[in-house]
């Protein structure tokens, strides 16, 4: 995974400016980062679709005092509270935001447009009901910290034996790519997270990375359905829990302020 999942984006940049460490214009150029525009529709009192600034301020007056991230895949309503209808969204878009303090949630539509060869993305936020109750199967940080650990070691050495772990020159130039953006010093959040987020955020990211390489690169030394079979089956538990973890880092700001108000 080269780059950050947008609700992650709306969600760490939402929440920074919910918090007044950014400005608002800071926030929706951080959210909107290398898409074209990002618009809301179905906001409560707004009949048209309006931009982001206005969306988020909307919001907090409706009571949202934080913004979680949701990754669901099929089987795992990573993040998801409800109702089945949003849940159906999230699991389409494979991610959502929701609201915290306001029964709200957020799905993103993605369009593409533009000539052949400039092709851009515009995105549409869908704001629909939610259900206020506990995420489904968010862990703490130390939790996925510790999980990601023994995740890593895993993945490598069955996909070592597979011989599919960053193999080819695909998966030498993503990685290498990787490398670059990350010497770069990026911003992997929001201002306002804890120094572990950010770690397991990035150890989230490089774990998932090694799984679509190992995914995309063909068949490599695995070439019987049984050994492809083999590899699915030691990619699966990775995924998810590389998927956990990228949930907790982006909902750590929020679930750090619940315990403070406990």
């Amino acid at each position: 995974m080269l780059s950050e999942p947008r609700s992650g984006r709306l969600a760490a940049w939402g929440n920074a400016l919910l918090a007044g460490l950014v400005s608002p214009d800071d926030a929706a150029l951080a959210i909107v980062g290398e898409d074209t525009v990002h618009r809301v529709e179905g906001l409560p009192g707004e009949s048209a679709q309006v931009g982001l600034t206005l969306a988020l301020g909307r919001l907090r007056t409706l009571g949202a005092t934080g913004l979680r991230v949701a990754l669901p895949a099929p089987g795992h309503p990573l993040g998801l509270s409800g109702p089945p209808e949003f849940n159906a969204r999230a699991l389409e878009a494979e991610e959502a935001v929701v609201c915290h303090g306001a029964a709200f949630g957020l799905v993103p539509q993605v369009y593409e447009a533009g000539p052949e060869g400039d092709v851009h993305a515009e995105v549409v936020w869908q704001v629909l009901p939610v259900r206020e109750a506990p995420p489904a199967d968010v862990p703490s940080l130390g939790e996925a910290e510790r999980e990601l650990a023994e995740a890593l070691r895993e993945a490598t050495e069955v996909l070592s034996k597979l011989d599919v772990a960053g193999s080819g020159p695909v998966a030498e130039a993503a990685i290498d790519a990787y490398r670059a953006r990350a010497e770069q010093g990026r911003e992997v959040l929001a201002p306002g997270y804890p120094s572990r987020a950010v770690r397991v955020l990035e150890l989230a990211q490089r774990i998932a990375l090694l799984v679509s390489l190992a995914y995309g690169n063909g068949h490599g030394g695995a070439v019987s359905s049984s050994e492809m079979a083999a590899r699915a089956e030691a990619l699966r538990p990775v995924e998810r829990t590389a998927r956990r973890a990228q949930v907790a880092a982006y909902n750590s700001i929020v679930e750090e302020r619940e315990r403070g108000a406990r």
